[in-house]
């Protein structure tokens, strides 16, 4: 990193970052995971640009359309990596967690690009001679606010940083979650990964010359291995219950601590904000019955958090597709809303189709060329909690009352 690009990562936006956890409250569930944003968006960053060398050394310029030996390929260079430095820079204090709590139509993306459009961020694209809309496209990638058309030079480099099937992002986290978190979920062979990544035509779409990020054959298995990993990190730890219910008690604690029940919409506000500032808020309520989110606050550091009553089942589902949602229900009329909580997260397979370069030199689809991709399931969770002193009881209830409420939604019997 030359001394231009530093004044990218020292600047407030980034440096914030420092202050943001990766993973919200999961350390309370893997005290290992205490890492944040920043590193994360450095790894990024390393990762970006070692897959644009890759991609560049193996030949493929003429179809990315970037000469590497002129001005375009370093133009190109340090927008990608300023790009993926900065990928995270509107997210709210602990991520993902609280997304949905932005005003209106907002979420971390539109943030991310006030950002990369604010007064202190557009001079230091200036020095770096770049343009910040073209940072914005490859930052963002499909998640644009606004841009939704791109050059085939600006949907490669973008899917380099955000892509499904091989983004530095995907890449990081999974890498960096798995090693914090002590699992072995997230591990895959990104060295021989990259080495392999190509920029190939989709021939196998009807002739198609769209380019895309692909890999070689002897890379599949890898390619294989990251999609894997990111269906097990899902499952096991990403939808962990434990570290969902800390979730769904820090979101309730924002809502009553937050003026109006939102973050700032501004760019002000947001950089004024970070973990710091909500824990502090978390500890002070925690001890004082009288302040606002007293009781998330208190199940936060007490580690008093809500306890699982039903957990998704095979069975239950082919009976009824909403049986966690019935459960709830009359879980809420039983036992009062206050007390019961329903989480139902949900993440799509990762039948990702990138074109694959055989030996002969055709082109095929990942899809058509792997058994494994083309079986990832989707991550499907659907949790019922209960108050922790209601435990017993609620277990007691829903053993004698499972299968009326699964197959018929007939009322329970009365508790007394």
């Amino acid at each position: 990193m030359n001394s231009s690009e530093r004044e990218v990562l020292n600047s407030a936006p980034v440096q914030r970052l420092r202050h943001i956890h990766q993973l919200a409250l999961t350390s309370l569930v893997y005290p290992g995971a205490t890492h944040r944003r920043f590193e994360h968006s450095l790894g990024v960053m390393e990762l970006a640009t070692r897959i644009y060398n890759a991609v560049l050394e193996s030949g493929e310029t003429e179809i990315l359309g970037i000469d590497r030996g002129e001005y375009d390929g370093m133009y190109y260079r340090r927008v990608l990596r300023m790009a993926a430095l900065i990928h995270d820079i509107g997210h709210a204090p602990f991520s993902h967690a609280s997304e949905d709590l932005f005003p209106g139509d907002c979420n971390h993306e539109a943030m991310t690009l006030r950002l990369i459009e604010s007064d202190e961020m557009e001079k230091i694209w200036v020095k770096l001679k770049i343009q910040s809309e073209d940072v914005a496209k490859l930052a963002l990638g499909r998640n644009h606010p606004k841009k939704k058309t791109f050059s085939n030079t600006e949907a490669i480099l973008s899917e380099i940083i955000t892509g499904d099937a091989f983004g530095a992002d995907r890449m990081d986290y999974l890498l960096r979650d798995s090693h914090h978190t002590g699992v072995a979920y997230g591990r895959f062979d990104h060295y021989r990964l990259i080495e392999t990544l190509r920029i190939l035509p989709k021939t196998y779409e009807g002739g198609s010359k769209e380019p895309a990020l692909g890999v070689e054959s002897g890379g599949l298995q890898s390619a294989e291995a990251l999609l894997l990993a990111r269906y097990f990190m899902f499952s096991q730890l990403y939808f962990h219950p434990v570290r969902r219910i800390y979730d769904i008690h820090l979101k309730e604690y924002l809502q009553a601590w937050l003026l109006g029940g939102r973050f700032p919409g501004d760019v002000t506000g947001l950089l004024n904000l970070t973990d710091n500032e909500v824990m502090a808020g978390i500890w002070r309520a925690s001890r004082d019955p009288d302040l606002p989110g007293h009781d998330a606050a208190e199940r936060i550091v007490m580690r008093n958090h809500y306890r699982v009553l039903y957990t998704r089942n095979p069975d239950d589902v082919l009976k009824c597709r909403e049986a966690g949602l019935a459960i709830y229900t009359v879980a809420c009329e039983v036992f009062g809303e206050e007390n019961v909580r329903h989480d139902r997260p949900k993440v799509s397979a990762s039948q990702v189709a990138f074109p694959v370069l055989e030996l002969d030199e055709r082109i095929v689809s990942s899809l058509l060329k792997s058994d494994v991709l083309r079986h990832i399931p989707e991550v499907a969770v659907d949790t019922v909690y209960i108050h922790p002193e209601l435990l017993d009881a609620g277990r007691v209830w829903l053993n004698e009352n499972r299968e009326n409420i699964i197959e018929s939604g007939s009322e329970p019997e009365d508790m007394t």
